[in-house]
């Protein structure tokens, strides 16, 4: 079985999988105590799907019954350079969303890996169900105990050939393989392996600027901003987006700021397509889009998961946080807009932009608006003093 799972494994890394390792599916999932520990603090929001998929994250058996190892896959998605944030009016993106959905374009090698699993190890299709960090598997988990990297205290796979940059796929079989080991043994009963090759380094925790990181692999989901920019549907709240600033989809503040990128390396690109125009794009373009130029440009990219008033609301408060006043002109014309919630955020960016200027600027939409939300936006942002325009 050596010499064949040796095959295996180059015959994956060819597919373009970057990390190919396994692990034995025995014992408790690594991480279940945690998850259960952080869905009972309701640090995960308001995502429900995670309440509702718990006991299958935890239990591999219960997704494919007779499941005895897990093969990880790690995909790297960094860059050269990193992208520049801070120029003016440029929005700034998490990387993965400067690519093509990865969820799309990882599948169809996967598809190839369960092809080559069948001819190598004489297994049927009904032997193996493979993810793209999307199933009930606590994927970093298991990768951490096949020693694709460790667990950071910015709660990220962190891999000591790519850094923070690696997207995971999972394939769950009923084969048994030899294990690989984890990048280093348990630190000792009771002791926790998350940071186990951090040191003293608490840079992740200090750099979120929205507090979302409360202790060393706890994120509080509430104040994370890639939570607020993706998965939350409505309202951000006023006090975290000053902390926002450029970001207009997703976050990578606790990631970039990880010394362990030193050793990261460009991605080679064989399952990922880049999407340069995303990056090109200013704050100007942003807050004019249409439903057609929207689809025309985030047409199978991870993006379009917020869909355009997504988009626009996050767009605004990028805005708001720019110092932008050029850009006034279009927020005014988005204060009016058929999405409530859009409109808070702009008239929330307006008044941040303006200050006392904001009210003359707002008149017509204000004297015309009759949603509850936004009202309560004109109120609370003529009665508090706009704060001064972080950077970045």
């Amino acid at each position: 079985m050596e010499a064949r799972q040796e095959e295996l494994r180059r015959r994956l890394q060819a597919l373009g999988f970057d990390e190919v390792r396994f692990a034995r599916l025995e014992g408790a999932a690594p991480g279940a105590e945690a998850l259960q520990a952080w869905l009972g603090a309701g640090l995960h929001a308001d995502m429900a799907w995670m309440e509702r998929t718990a006991e299958k994250r935890t239990r591999p058996d219960l997704v494919l019954p007779g499941a005895r190892s897990a093969i990880l896959l790690g995909v790297n998605y960094g860059r050269k350079e990193k992208p520049a944030p801070g120029r003016p009016a440029r929005p700034v993106w998490a990387r993965y969303s400067l690519y093509s959905d990865y969820h799309d374009t990882v599948k169809p090698g996967l598809v190839a890996a369960g092809r080559v699993l069948e001819e190598i190890c004489g297994v049927t299709g009904a032997d193996y169900r493979y993810y793209v960090d999307t199933g009930p598997v606590l994927e970093r988990g298991w990768a951490e105990r096949a020693g694709l990297g460790f667990i950071g205290k910015n709660t990220v796979l962190i891999s000591r050939r790519y850094g923070n940059w690696l997207f995971l796929a999972t394939i769950l079989t009923r084969l048994e393989l030899t294990p690989d080991p984890p990048v280093r043994k348990a630190p000792g009963r009771g002791k926790s392996r998350v940071g186990l090759l951090c040191g003293r380094c608490t840079r992740c925790l200090e750099a979120c600027p929205t507090q979302a990181l409360p202790q060393p692999g706890v994120l509080d989901a509430r104040r994370c901003i890639s939570y607020q920019t993706i998965e939350n549907r409505g309202v951000i709240p006023r006090e975290l987006r000053p902390g926002i600033g450029l970001r207009v989809y997703g976050c990578d503040i606790c990631l970039e700021v990880c010394p362990w990128n030193r050793f990261a390396r460009a991605a080679r690109s064989v399952l990922l397509t880049a999407r340069a125009e995303i990056e090109a794009l200013s704050l100007g373009e942003l807050l004019e889009l249409t439903p057609v130029r929207f689809a025309e440009v985030f047409r199978g990219t991870a993006a379009k998961r917020v869909k355009l008033v997504g988009l626009l609301r996050n767009a605004c408060v990028a805005a708001g946080n720019s110092g932008d006043r050029g850009l006034l002109e279009r927020l005014v014309r988005l204060a009016v807009h058929a999405s409530p919630m859009v409109r808070v955020h702009a008239v929330w960016a307006v008044f941040r932009l303006a200050g006392a200027e904001a009210a003359p600027l707002l008149s017509a939409a204000q004297a015309a608006e009759t949603d509850q939300a936004v009202l309560a936006e004109y109120a609370a942002s003529a009665a508090q003093p706009v704060p001064s325009i972080p950077q970045g």
